[in-house]
């Protein structure tokens, strides 16, 4: 049975957004619980269905129906359990319909606590509709909770579902290497795996770790121009020396005059260039230019689902800054983001902070410089020291007959109260 708020609480809105992770959940799951601890402030929490679609159509989920134990295995269970979506609303001015109809659809629900899990996108309208909120009178805590595998939110050491995209990476460069390492000498002596990440080279670099397990191995970065000479030169000279290559290339690898290797013309909802194809650009080009057989991978949803293989790290850490949004929320705060803060590489320690909103919307923190080589192929001893942590440790999910156990919310519908409402 759904618990019953108390007659003063305010009811909260969670919502995902953007591409999800193995590790979203958890942090749905650490908003849910820690709400549910507090039925004198917190009434029912509704989750939207298609993440700010669901704000917008009034097609609210209510989280008070399942069991806890529904909710908790949400902590094990990859991508997004309310549904998510592309969907980026546009500035105040240009639209500003849409806000006040989620101001509308917060009113008639008596929600007064909005929880946004996602990127820097989600970043920005969190904080424009806080500021929305104040704007009509209509009292709002708007907590952003943040989630991108890209990790280039600015002001957090680390972004949920990073950890478990890098580990992922690095453990399948490195299976991927031993594989190619025992054909190369009558077969392929290129492999080359191509990963997420448009303009900042976290992801790629992961792949860069395995460089510690003698793996001869080029990474290409999107802070670093492509030169092809230079590339070929370096794939090459690996080749010689050691029979084989392995590449990891991110996605928002580039020419020096910002054209993406793998750009197809098409946009996404966001007005981002919609990439995927670099590595087929890179091993024709050590095809033609070298004549070595290669094969070729894109990573894709794989790298992102993969709760399987999940780091320890980063779904404790999804978990807490879920958890952390309520407790900002609950202390009054407003239009801020949780915030992990490293202070220890090894043993590697972190508390939590909270950055305002408005130095996070629309900031991407790209890899530093002195994370990448001299070369611009590899990764340096900092990145490591950087890396480790955050892919340490198993939390492997409960299998049944071969697969992992993964949780399927009922996800029951909430009344609606307000007339339909066209998305623009």
């Amino acid at each position: 049975m759904p618990r019953m708020p108390t007659p003063h609480a305010l009811n909260a809105f969670y919502a995902q957004s953007g591409g999800v992770t193995s590790v979203i959940n958890a942090s749905a799951c650490g908003v849910i619980e820690t709400a549910r601890k507090h039925p004198d402030r917190i009434g029912t929490l509704y989750a939207g269905r298609n993440g700010i679609i669901g704000a917008l159509t009034e097609d609210l989920i209510d989280t008070s129906t399942e069991p806890a134990e529904a909710i908790a295995a949400l902590r094990s269970t990859p991508s997004g359990a309310f549904g998510s979506c592309r969907y980026k609303l546009k500035s105040l001015e240009k639209n500003q319909r849409e806000y006040e109809r989620l101001i509308e659809v917060f009113k008639a629900h008596g929600i007064g606590y909005f929880f946004y899990n996602g990127g820097g996108d989600s970043a920005d309208t969190c904080f424009k509709v806080s500021q929305l909120s104040q704007s009509m009178g209509y009292p709002l805590q708007a907590i952003h909770v943040p989630k991108t595998i890209d990790n280039d939110l600015p002001l957090t050491d680390c972004c949920p579902g990073f950890g478990s995209v890098a580990k992922y990476v690095a453990v399948s460069t490195l299976e991927a290497s031993f594989d190619v390492r025992s054909m190369a000498a009558t077969s392929t002596k290129v492999f080359v795996l191509e990963v997420m990440g448009r303009h900042a080279g976290w992801i790629a670099a992961a792949g860069g770790l395995v460089a510690d397990h003698g793996i001869p191995v080029v990474v290409l970065f999107p802070e670093i121009e492509f030169d092809a000479a230079r590339f070929l030169a370096r794939v090459d000279a690996l080749v010689q020396q050691h029979g084989y290559c392995s590449v990891v290339v991110s996605e928002g690898c580039h020419h020096p005059d910002g054209t993406f290797l793998a750009e197809q013309g098409a946009r996404d909802a966001f007005g981002h260039a919609q990439l995927g194809g670099a590595a087929p650009v890179v091993a024709q080009m050590v095809k033609e230019a070298l004549g070595h057989k290669f094969h070729w991978a894109v990573a894709d949803y794989l790298q992102r689902a993969a709760r399987h293989i999940a780091s320890a790290t980063d779904v404790k850490q999804a978990y807490e800054l879920g958890q952390r949004a309520v407790e900002l929320a609950l202390e009054g705060r407003n239009a801020v983001m949780p915030t992990i803060e490293r202070t220890s590489d090894v043993p590697y320690a972190y508390t939590l902070g909270a950055a305002p909103l408005e130095s996070v919307a629309n900031v991407e923190k790209p890899m530093p410089r002195d994370f990448i080589s001299d070369d611009g192929y590899g990764i340096t001893e900092k990145c490591r020291r950087y890396l480790l942590p955050l892919i340490a440790g198993e939390d492997y999910p409960a299998y049944k007959d071969g697969l992992p156990v993964y949780a399927t919310l009922r996800n029951v519908a909430v009344p609606k109260k307000l007339p339909a409402f066209a998305l623009a």
